[in-house]
């Protein structure tokens, strides 16, 4: 694990998680397929967890004047269950035939749902939707479900708070704040199943810094670009993730990865 290959998409792989923390949502979820192309997908889960925690603390302050309270006051106890229900229905959907396909299709399929309404069906000059309980408990448990399985909260969570046209900083400091919360309470659940240990902790350390030059380099870019153009940009990278996502379900390994490995054989 520590050749120089590890260390190129470790980087990689950190820094792309930062971005995400500092306002670019789904940039993180392409983390895990880098770092598998030099290791195994699960313990690569494990090993950028603890970056994702670094990272979300410097997100935090980066975002601590930008956030929606009454989202927040939706999503978090909603993502704090679907952790929950995560840690207690993994073992079991892990006992069945292509259970893991299942929900990474159905994340998937959910962001290119969602791509495809807020590509022809939204009026993007339209009224704001406004952030309702029911809604934003489904969304928000089903981000923090899948968040735990493989990292891809995104795709949910986008689908319910999108429409909602938050300022892109609100926006970006609710997203950070929100999976900062969900990120710490899976630390327990990953040690329990083995997927974080004393070495890929010391790892994590050694990427951490890549990660918080990141989440500064995220920041400064949402700062850059127009409200049009992030949405414009947060919307294209969850179709890509969601793709990804859907490849892998139907065919077994994620396109993104297949292509990279081509691209380095």
């Amino acid at each position: 694990m520590q050749g120089w290959e590890f260390w190129i998409t470790g980087v990689i792989g950190a820094v792309l998680v930062g971005i995400s923390k500092g306002g670019w949502a789904a940039v993180g979820t392409l983390a895990v397929p880098v770092l598998s192309l030099v290791m195994d997908p699960l313990l690569a889960a494990g090993l950028i967890l603890p970056v994702f925690v670094v990272s979300d603390w410097f997100g935090l302050y980066a975002y601590r004047h930008s956030f929606d309270r009454r989202v927040l006051a939706i999503l978090i106890p909603a993502g704090l269950i679907g952790v929950g229900l995560g840690w207690a229905l993994i073992p079991t959907i892990d006992a069945l035939p292509g259970g893991e396909r299942v929900i990474t299709g159905l994340v998937g399929a959910i962001g290119v749902i969602f791509f495809l309404y807020m590509t022809f069906r939204h009026d993007p000059h339209g009224p704001a939707v406004e952030p309702r309980l029911g809604p934003g408990l489904f969304w928000g448990a089903l981000a923090g479900f899948t968040s735990y399985v493989s990292h891809s909260g995104a795709p949910p969570y986008q689908t319910y708070v999108q429409p909602l046209r938050l300022d892109r900083l609100a926006f970006a400091g609710t997203t950070t704040i929100l999976f900062a919360i969900v990120n710490a309470a899976k630390l327990v659940p990953y040690s329990f199943t083995g997927q974080i240990s004393l070495d890929s902790v010391k790892t994590a350390a050694v990427l951490a810094p890549a990660a918080i030059a990141g989440v500064f380099l995220g920041k400064s870019m949402v700062r850059w670009v127009s409200q049009k153009t992030f949405y414009t940009v947060i919307t294209w990278a969850l179709l890509i993730v969601s793709l990804d996502l859907m490849g892998k379900a139907i065919f077994g390994v994620e396109p993104l990865l297949a292509l990279a490995r081509g691209f380095t054989a």
